[in-house]
């Protein structure tokens, strides 16, 4: 549907698109420029009103015989506004998505078309420091919930002309902003082209949950593996660092977070804080955090096995044994106390503030001390679920923290049915799925270990110094 030059005419179009005169924060005024009557329409909450006074005090003021030597929009524009985020459009429906976007229209009578001005001035919060990304050392911003600021915040730490931010619409109803941000010279073009095809191919009325639903529609994922395809951080420096080295970020408007695209299993290994300390220091966390993360996945399994093979093991070995007699299995003991550390989290999480740290930690006190003096737990159960309960939020990606909680419980089962074999069948079974896992380009999930990439695998072990180019 064109616009046409007739105000009446448009207003009758924008009526029957829009529900003017329903919805309250849907506003629209009128003025008049040289003698030509004009209509603003705007959204309540997004308009700048220091910017549009000073606009239209000056629109207010040009002299009718200056209006009459305007032929067309694109010249009134050229000649009248003076604010840089301004455009043009002729179709009623992309006037339309614009301004429920949050920018301002104006429709002029004798001139077909409207000017669209990006008058934003969005509710967003301060760009502070991750709760779940926080460094010891090094920035202390975050992403927040603007897709332009985001975009800002990378922009402020690669100041390349080769850096690119493509910015689109997803959602037939929703129209949700989305960046697109890579380096040209450094990122692979096939994934490039890849993701760019998956994202206009996207048809969904909107994206209810931002950033998690665009990743549902990117991925095919298979109910049966928990291993994540997609890595997200909330930290700028982390995706700037993988821009430049040939990753693909993708940001949600109404989302805090960034999506790093493509994600190999070994890309979850890496932390903020390993950079932000000298090579040696850095290379010793990051194997110390790995190391103790990835001993969360058969701590558990393993003692349960050495507890059901106790008349095996040398004397030496004998303190592994219970210290006090067991009413409840060992298995659903550990069971539950599985589900007991997910139960104390969505209590904090969903506890005011103030009360959250207090409550976890003497919730978890009282409930360990009266499930043992109620014969329901052992104390050798709660210790050894402790140490995996601290031990995991050492990984700060949440989505692989629980792919290898569910495949911990998976080898607890297996270990209990079937003993020795159990054990051994589940970290085979656990291997098969990471291994049998795609990135979001479909590429293997392994990389830079299948296919080998020695290169590409150092820098994953260990902690390099900056590289510098010699003049």
């Amino acid at each position: 549907m064109i616009l046409q030059k007739s105000l009446a005419e448009n207003k009758k179009i924008m009526g029957d698109i829009l529900p003017v005169g329903k919805s309250s924060d849907l506003l629209v005024r009128t003025f008049w420029f040289g003698g030509q009557e004009a209509m603003l329409y705007y959204l309540d909450g997004f308009l700048n009103d220091i910017v549009m006074e000073s606009m239209v005090s000056k629109l207010v003021a040009i002299p009718p015989e200056a209006m009459k030597k305007t032929k067309d929009l694109q010249s009134f524009v050229d000649r009248f506004i003076t604010y840089t985020e301004v455009d043009v459009y002729q179709d009623a429906m992309e006037v339309t998505t614009q301004l429920l976007s949050g920018k301002s229209v104006f429709l002029v009578d004798s001139l077909a078309g409207a000017i669209v001005l990006d008058l934003r001035d969005y509710p967003a919060r301060n760009t502070e420091e991750p709760e779940k990304e926080r460094v010891m050392r090094g920035s202390r911003d975050g992403f927040v919930e603007t897709v332009i600021w985001n975009t800002a915040l990378i922009r402020r730490r690669i100041r390349d002309p080769k850096l690119v931010v493509e910015l689109s619409r997803v959602g037939e109803r929703s129209q949700t902003d989305i960046g697109l941000v890579y380096m040209e010279d450094k990122v692979n073009q096939d994934d490039l082209a890849l993701i760019k095809s998956k994202l206009t191919g996207i048809r969904t009325e909107a994206l209810a949950m931002n950033i998690e639903s665009i990743a549902e529609c990117l991925v095919k994922s298979r109910w049966y593996n928990p291993f994540p395809k997609v890595r997200y951080t909330e930290r700028p420096d982390s995706a700037a660092a993988a821009i430049m080295e040939g990753g693909i970020v993708l940001l949600v408007d109404n989302a805090p977070a960034a999506m790093l695209l493509p994600t190999s299993i070994l890309d979850f290994l890496q932390e903020p804080n390993d950079f932000y300390f000298p090579p040696a220091v850095g290379t010793y966390i990051r194997w110390v955090r790995n190391l103790v993360f990835l001993f969360t996945l058969v701590l558990t399994p393993l003692w349960l096995l050495l507890l059901e093979n106790l008349d095996k093991l040398p004397p030496a070995l004998g303190f592994l044994g219970l210290s006090e007699t067991a009413n409840v299995p060992i298995i659903l003991q550990l069971l539950i106390l599985e589900g007991a550390v997910d139960v104390l989290r969505l209590a904090s999480v969903n506890t005011p503030s103030m009360l959250g740290n207090s409550l976890s930690i003497i919730g978890a006190l009282l409930l360990g001390e009266f499930a043992v003096k109620s014969g329901w737990l052992v104390p050798d159960t709660i210790l050894y679920m402790s140490f995996v309960a601290i031990a995991s939020f050492t990984q700060p990606s949440i989505e692989f923290g629980y792919a290898i909680k569910f495949m911990r419980i998976l080898l607890l089962i297996l270990t209990h049915l079937f003993n020795l074999w159990g054990f051994i069948a589940g970290l085979l079974l656990s291997l098969v799925l990471v291994a049998s896992n795609k990135t979001v380009t479909g590429k293997g999930y392994l990389y830079p270990l299948i296919p080998f990439n020695w290169q590409a695998l150092k820098t994953h072990l260990y902690r390099h110094r900056i590289r510098t180019n010699s003049r």
